[in-house]
Parts: structure tokens; sequence; C-alpha cells
């Protein structure tokens, strides 16, 4: 395997292949020379055929998704890619979040009005998807998604009194992922918003 960001070099029974990789999936590929497996999506222009490579299935799914937006071509959705990963983008889009989304290099306002108008249709049916293949991969049992239970505990502080943006705020800052009901996410945030 070799790395030039966002191109990476990984051999596949002695045949080298070119992957265009977002930087998500860069930072978490392992060592050089190490063995990795990675999730595909081949595109075939008049001029040239690439190949995009992501670490989890649930990024493929999101890049597939955000090429079919209108201005939305695989360069900017590896863009998007690179800045968030497919849960944050998630969230991004139950919040509302613009300018989140127009941080990103090449994302101008309308861009993001876009993908969030277009992507909040999509959005139940896109997470529905991934949690199945992750429960599938896992074989485990099937948990709300991160997105979701951010949510619900946005609206649940908001319900407390809390202003939107500032619910956003407090969990997003307690946030680690690992969270898996609602109800732990509001104890932390409040918890956190008591020592500040």
């Amino acid at each position: 395997m070799h790395k030039q960001p966002p191109l990476i070099l990984v051999e596949v029974g002695g045949v080298g292949y070119e992957l265009q990789v977002p930087m998500t999936t860069l930072f978490q590929l392992p060592a050089l020379g190490a063995e990795v497996s990675l999730v595909t999506h081949f595109v075939v222009r008049e001029d040239a055929q690439l190949l995009y490579g992501f670490f989890e299935e649930g990024d493929r799914s999101l890049f597939r998704e955000l090429i079919k937006v209108s201005g939305v071509g695989p360069k900017l959705a590896l863009t998007i890619l690179s800045g968030m990963d497919a849960r944050s983008f998630a969230r991004c889009v139950q919040r509302n979040d613009i300018s989140s989304l127009v941080a990103l290099p090449g994302v101008g306002k309308k861009t993001a009005e876009r993908l969030l108008v277009e992507m909040r249709d999509k959005l139940k049916d896109w997470l529905a998807g991934a949690d199945t293949i992750a429960g599938a991969a896992e074989n485990g049992p099937m948990v709300a998604p991160v997105a979701d239970i951010a949510a619900d505990a946005e609206s649940a502080l908001i319900s407390l009194g809390y202003k939107p943006q500032e619910a956003s705020r407090m969990v997003a800052a307690v946030n680690d992922d690992s969270v898996v009901e609602s109800e732990e996410l509001i104890r932390r945030a409040l918890k956190a918003s008591v020592r500040a």
C-alpha cells in the first residue's frame, strides 16, 4: 500500500489499484505494507475509470447518495466525506446545520441548502440501510442510529428550555459516539453545562 492523499495504491493479488479515498478513511488506514480491507465504488467515464475506497460501508453508502444530488459529483462528495464522517453528516442534516457544510471547501450556501433538502428525504432510508449493513457485519443487536440519539437528546434539552443552537452545541460537546441511549447523552450534556 502507498499513500499520497487523496490517492492510495493497494496491491491485490500482484495488481496495484489506485483508489481515491476521503481523509476520514485515510486516517484509519494501517501502516504501509499492512493488510487492509476497503469497500469500493467504481466510476466509469468517457475519459477515465475511477475507483473510490472507503473504510466503512456507511461512508460508501453516503458517497453513493451524495453523487445523486444535483451538482454534486464524486470529487465534491469525497471532499464532504473528508470533512466529516457519515454520522456527522447525518447530524448536520437532522439539525439543518448549513454552517458546518458551508465550512467544507467547495460547498457554497446554495449547494449546502440543496444537500440538506435532498438528503433529508433520503436520510431515513440511508440510515436504515447503513444500520442493517453495520448490524449484519457485527452480528450484534441493532441499536438506534447515533444521529437519532443526538436528535432525541437535543429535542429533550430544547423542551427543558435551552435554545436549539445551545442544545445542539451541548450535545455535540459530550457526544463521543460511544453513547447508545439518548438519556445518557442528556445526562452528560446537563452535567457539562453545570460545570461550565
